[in-house]
This record gives structure tokens, C-alpha cells and sequence, in this order.
């Protein structure tokens, strides 16, 4: 966040401008509810034209859940692939078809006294980068249609194995059958097959049995606010405080402030060089930068290109 510059919007700034105030609002998700509709009564509560989410969650999940608004849906390529913490529950001796318990029992097993160096032993063996088979029931699609469907129909289809990234992962609390524990990962992780491996490992099988979202893409569940708060914010009209603005939602993105020059350049869509940004020092050639005005406005995300020598548009936001 550059300094003097508030995350979040004013009530000034709110001003009439329910339909085209654009930012990005945390979400703890509650149970029994699609992502998708959480997203619809948040675009409904802040009367916007536009909203979207940027990394779904079961149903059955709970936790952080990003929601676009507006303008700031562009955004949502740029929080998709970042890391992901959850906190979850495993439960041995019980597979099934989904995963998780809302699946149907496939295959129980009695033998599963395991030591606890045992069952450390197998949660060890997953941190690092490993393949993952994605889960036949699952959102991913096979032809335009999501396995989940097809696996429904009797007609499941297996992806490839994956590569992801687990972090690390912290047991908090072994009281066998459950496994309460903590998992940071590389986005497409899935934590229900994570939780299956790790029982298969053991030999006894398992699912996951609980799992809520901590953090996504550096938010984290402190800035979070649920359904109900977010009704209440709401009926006071203090909903829209809880909107982060564009910048300050792309946090770990380098920033230059442009002058009326480069603003100039950037809205003709003019190509840009180093020189037109020679103020600042880029380390990583291939990392992102936003581009603000003076007023805190996000006005692009540019990447630059080593092999042209450039910065390339990743997105441009022209509209107030």
C-alpha cells in the first residue's frame, strides 16, 4: 500500500456511485450455500452490475471468498493462481466417491490405530510438490461439461495428474478417526484429495470432513465479513466501507504513481518502454505493475516483456 493512501473507500467517494464503484470485497463464506450465490447476494446488497468470484469453494466450505465488483472483475486473473490457506478435518477409515462426506461410502476399514509418528510420518510425505489426481467430481469440465455432472450421469472422467505446491502442513489435533489440521498450497490444490491420499497411504483410507478457507491470494479471514454482517452494513449503509479499492487489493504488485504524461500514453493505448516508467526499479522481469494516479485510481496492470522490451497491457481501466 503506498503511504496515504487508504484501502478502502470514503464515504465520500461512495458518493451515487452504487453502480459503478469498483473493488473487491472479502466474504466469509458460510455453509450449505454455492459460491455462485454468495456472489449474487453480494451483488444484490450492493445493487452493482457486475460481480464475480475469484476461486470457488464447495459448498459444503466455508471462509474467505473474493468477490469482484464491477470494474475490479478484471482483476480476478491476478488472485486466482496465489496461494491458498485452509484449515481442515480429516477423517480415516471411510472413502467416498466425492472425497468428502457429502459423497457416498465406497470403502470402510476398523484397522486405523495408528501412532502419531505414524500419521505424521504420512501428512510429511505430501508437503513439497507432488502430482494430484483431480477429483472425478469436481468443477473442472471434459468437453464444456463439469466432471461433477458427467460423474453423476455414471459417466465419471479422470483428469491427468496435476503439479502442486503444498507448503507446509501442521497438525493441530489427532483424535483417531479425526485429524484437525493446517494446510498452505499452490492454487488447484484440492484438500479432499489431499485428505484421500493421505489415507490411502496409511491403508485405511480416508475424506475430508470439515474445511474452511483461512486465507486466498493474501487475504486473509480478518478481513473477512459474513453473510449476516453484511446484511446488517447493509441496512445502515455502511456496506460499501467494506470495499477495498482496486490498488490496494493487488497488494503484493509493485506501483508507480503516473504523471498526466504517462496517463496520457496508457488510455491511447501508446506502446511503453523502461524509459517511460524509469523511475522505478523492476527486479523480476516477468512480474506485474499497477499503475496509479494521484487520486489512488487504478488506471493498469502492465507486464513487461524482455524479449520486445516493453511493457505489455494486461489490463486498462479508462472508466471513473
Amino acid at each position: 500500500m503506498h503511504a496515504g493512501f487508504s484501502p478502502y473507500f470514503s464515504r465520500a467517494q461512495v458518493g451515487d456511485m452504487h453502480q459503478e464503484l469498483s473493488g473487491v470485497l472479502v466474504v466469509d463464506k458460510p455453509a450449505d450455500i454455492t459460491s455462485a450465490k454468495v456472489v449474487a447476494r453480494v451483488k444484490k446488497l450492493l445493487g452493482v452490475r457486475k460481480a464475480g468470484h475469484a476461486g470457488t469453494l464447495d459448498p459444503f466450505a466455508t471462509g474467505v471468498l473474493v468477490c469482484c465488483i464491477n470494474r475490479a472483475t478484471k482483476l480476478c486473473r491476478f488472485f486466482l493462481h496465489g496461494k491458498k490457506k485452509y484449515e481442515a478435518v480429516l477423517h480415516l477409515g471411510i472413502e467416498t466417491d466425492t472425497q468428502d462426506f457429502t459423497g457416498n461410502i465406497t470403502a470402510t476399514c476398523d484397522d486405523i490405530n495408528f501412532s502419531e509418528k505414524a500419521i505424521r510420518s504420512a501428512f510429511e510425505r505430501f508437503e513439497g510438490t507432488t502430482e494430484q489426481f483431480p477429483p472425478v467430481y469436481s468443477a473442472l469440465k471434459f468437453k464444456g461439461v463439469p466432471l461433477y455432472k458427467l460423474a453423476r450421469s455414471n459417466r465419471p472422467v479422470q483428469k491427468p495428474a496435476r503439479r502442486v505446491s503444498i507448503l507446509y502442513i501442521k497438525i493441530f489435533e489427532i483424535k483417531v478417526p479425526l485429524i484437525r489440521f493446517e494446510v498452505a498450497c499452490s492454487a488447484g490444490t484440492y484438500i479432499r484429495t489431499l485428505c484421500a491420499d493421505i489415507g490411502t497411504t496409511l491403508g485405511c483410507g480416508g475424506h475430508l470432513k470439515e474445511l474452511k478457507r483461512i486465507e486466498s491470494s493474501g487475504f486473509n479471514l480478518s478481513e473477512a465479513v459474513t453473510l449476516q454482517k453484511l446484511e446488517d452494513l447493509a441496512l445502515s449503509g455502511k456496506l460499501f466501507d467494506r470495499i477495498i479499492r482496486m490498488p490496494n487489493a493487488l497488494k503484493d504488485m509493485p506501483v508507480h504513481i503516473a504523471d498526466k504524461v504517462l496517463e496520457k500514453k496508457i488510455m491511447h493505448g501508446n506502446i511503453l518502454t523502461k524509459n517511460d516508467l524509469r523511475h522505478e526499479t523492476i527486479d523480476i522481469p516477468k512480474s506485474f505493475i499497477k499503475i496509479i494516479d494521484t487520486n489512488n485510481d487504478l488506471i493498469a496492470v502492465l507486464k513487461y516483456s524482455k524479449e520486445k522490451n516493453r511493457y505489455k497491457y494486461c489490463s486498462v481501466f479508462n472508466a471513473k
